[in-house]
C-alpha cells in the first residue's frame, strides 16, 4: 500500500512538472519551426479562429531561420535587449543599496514604531502593482522621469518585497555574534559590512536572483511608464509579434529565457538557503 502511494505521488508530481515546463517545451519547439509550420498548426486559432490548434512533439522541417532573423535581421531586439539589461541592472544596484539597509535597521535597531513598519510593509507586498500603478504614475510624472528608465527603475528599488526577505535573514544572525563584535570595539557600520552582509548573503542573493527575474519580465510597468519604443525593454518586444512573423516570437522568447534559466541554474542553491533562512524563527 506504501508503495502504491509512493508511486501515485510520484506520477502526479510527474505530470505536474510535464505541465508546467510544456510552455518551455513550446517555445524551443517553436523557435526551431518552419513559419509554413507554425502557420498550419496555429492558424485555427490566430486566423480563422476556430478549430483547435495543433502541436507535434519536434518539428517536421527544424530550421534556424527564426533564430538568424533575430539574432542578425532585427536590430530593435538588441536595442530591447540592452534596455533590458539596464532596467534589471539598475534595479538589482538600488535594492543593494537601499533594501539591505533598511532590512537590517528593520531587524537589528529598536526603531519605535518597528512593527507598525514591518505591518506596513507585509500590507503593499500583497498588493498588486495595479493597486499602486497611478500613485506611482503621479509621482514620477512630478519627478519628470515618465518616459525614461528611470520611470521604471525607480520603484522597483523601493520594493517591500526584497525587505522582507532581508529582514527575516538578519533576524536570524545569532545575537551573541553582533554583542561579542561590539566588545571589540566594532561599530555599527563595520558589523553591517563585515558581519551582516556575508553571513546574510545567502538571503541577498536570493533577493538578486528573484529580483532579476522579475524585473528581466516586467510587461506592465515599461508599458505604462515607457510611450517611446526605443526605450522598451525586451518584454515588449514579443507583443509585437503577429501571425506572419511567428517564428521570431518563439525565437525570441526562446532567446529571452535563456539568461534567466542559466542564472536560476547556477544559482539554485543559494535561492534555497536564502529562503529557508528566511523563514526561519526569529
Amino acid at each position: 500500500m506504501e508503495k502504491f502511494r509512493k508511486l501515485l505521488l510520484f506520477g502526479a508530481l510527474l505530470g505536474l512538472t510535464l505541465l508546467i515546463c510544456f510552455p518551455i517545451w513550446f517555445a524551443v519547439t517553436g523557435a526551431f519551426s518552419a513559419q509554413w509550420e507554425l502557420e498550419a498548426n496555429l492558424s485555427p486559432v490566430f486566423s480563422t479562429g476556430e478549430g483547435m490548434v495543433a502541436w507535434s512533439a519536434l518539428p517536421e522541417a527544424p530550421t534556424l531561420r527564426s533564430l538568424v532573423e533575430v539574432l542578425l535581421d532585427s536590430p530593435g531586439y538588441f536595442t530591447m535587449f540592452w534596455n533590458s539589461v539596464v532596467i534589471s541592472l539598475g534595479i538589482l544596484a538600488g535594492q543593494l543599496l537601499v533594501d539591505v539597509a533598511a532590512a537590517w535597521a528593520l531587524a537589528r535597531f529598536p526603531l519605535r514604531g518597528k512593527k507598525v513598519i514591518l505591518t506596513a510593509y507585509i500590507v503593499l507586498m500583497l498588493m498588486p502593482f495595479q493597486v499602486l500603478m497611478f500613485p506611482q504614475y503621479l509621482v514620477l510624472q512630478e519627478l519628470h522621469l515618465l518616459d525614461t528608465p528611470g520611470a521604471v527603475i525607480l520603484p522597483a528599488i523601493f520594493s517591500t518585497f526584497p525587505v522582507f526577505i532581508l529582514h527575516r535573514t538578519f533576524k536570524a544572525i545569532p545575537q551573541e555574534i553582533l554583542e561579542a563584535a561590539r566588545l571589540d570595539g566594532a561599530g555599527e557600520l563595520r558589523i553591517f559590512v563585515q558581519i551582516a552582509i556575508p553571513l546574510g548573503a545567502p538571503g541577498i542573493l536570493s533577493v538578486v536572483i528573484l529580483t532579476f527575474l522579475d524585473s528581466w519580465n516586467m510587461i506592465e510597468q515599461p508599458m505604462t511608464y515607457l510611450k517611446t519604443k526605443s526605450l522598451w525593454p525586451l518584454s515588449l518586444f514579443l507583443p509585437e509579434i503577429e501571425m506572419a512573423n511567428m517564428g521570431m516570437g518563439f525565437a525570441a522568447a526562446l532567446l529571452m529565457l535563456i539568461p534567466a534559466l542559466l542564472l536560476f541554474i547556477s544559482c539554485e542553491e543559494y535561492l534555497e538557503r536564502g529562503i529557508a533562512l528566511s523563514g526561519g524563527k526569529d
